[in-house]
């Protein structure tokens, strides 16, 4: 190791940026955050990565607009229940 280290141009930042990624420090009750980290034991990666897959499942299902497809697999179904055949 070297006797002598230069600081005068360091600079203070994250060891390994992370991409496409932003800290923030949030709320959450103690509960939550206490279910996400078993979850997490169990499936062997970080809470806070299952946080963020979850908040991401949240909003792909409520704000996909619906696509034809879905809207005719819906009346099918309505209509099979109805008794009536297409």
């Amino acid at each position: 190791m070297r006797d002598k280290f230069h600081f005068e141009n360091a600079k203070r930042g994250q060891v390994v940026p992370q991409k496409g990624k932003t800290r923030i420090t949030i709320y959450l009750d103690t509960d939550i955050v206490e279910a996400f980290r078993d979850r997490s034991d169990k499936a062997g990666y970080g809470y806070q990565t299952m946080i963020n897959q979850a908040l991401r499942e949240y909003l792909d299902k409520n704000e996909k607009p619906l696509s034809e497809a879905s809207i005719r697999q819906v009346v099918r179904e309505e209509l099979d229940r109805a008794g009536a055949a297409p």
